[in-house]
């Protein structure tokens, strides 16, 4: 099965996979509709994991 590649182009929320027309709808949808999950995930601190190694 092939699926069309319609509006490929468009934002996509990746919580809903909804489409938006531009990047601002997009952030309104998401601070309206997933308020809560952004909210709690904003005070993640990444730090890296032991035995990483930083390439320069």
């Amino acid at each position: 099965m092939v699926l069309p590649l319609i509006d490929e182009h468009k934002p996509k929320c990746y919580l809903c996979h909804m489409g938006f027309e531009n990047i601002e709808k997009l952030r309104e949808h998401q601070n309206i509709e997933h308020k809560e999950f952004f909210e709690s995930h904003q005070n993640n601190k990444r730090e890296p994991a032991p035995g990483d190694v930083t390439v320069f």
